[in-house]
């Protein structure tokens, strides 16, 4: 498992992302895939934090986002996914794990040619999320996502 930090509070989501993604008998079954973008599901909430499971069709991306001030991290069940965090660009294949702390912007997307499944812990779980669009004159914030968007 390759994890970006080392903040016992991001380590602990990834190590519950990773042991998620590697248990597919416990998520295989719900995936599903959407020509017409990413599809997702919560499978667990409390008040410490909440797990989402999603499934990346070729082309498909997050886009520049925030996650509104809560830690994370995901791992890759399946496939490779590409990551950029405005400082660089890196491959997250099946098996390994990126952590983040709560001011983390980033775009996920798979540019591979096969789809993917990657499991995603957030805590606190999700009230808000940014989106961002990267321009000439910097970082500009386009809108605001609340959970119950989603």
């Amino acid at each position: 498992m390759t994890v970006s930090t080392t903040a016992p509070a991001e380590n602990r989501l990834a190590e519950m992302a990773g042991a998620l993604a590697a248990a597919p008998d416990d998520w295989l079954r719900r995936v599903r895939l959407n020509p017409d973008g990413r599809w997702y599901e919560r499978l667990h909430r409390d008040d410490d934090h909440e797990v989402w499971l999603i499934s990346w069709l070729p082309g498909q991306s997050t886009g520049l986002h925030d996650h509104g001030g809560s830690r994370g991290a995901f791992a890759v069940a399946l496939g490779e996914l590409e990551e950029d965090d405005l400082g660089g660009t890196r491959r997250v294949g099946t098996g390994q794990t990126r952590a983040f702390g709560p001011d983390y912007i980033h775009d996920v997307r798979n540019t591979s040619t096969a789809p993917a499944v990657s499991v995603h812990v957030y805590s606190p779980p999700l009230a808000v999320m940014n989106r961002y669009e990267l321009t000439g004159a910097g970082l500009v914030r386009l809108a605001e996502e609340r959970a119950e968007q989603w």
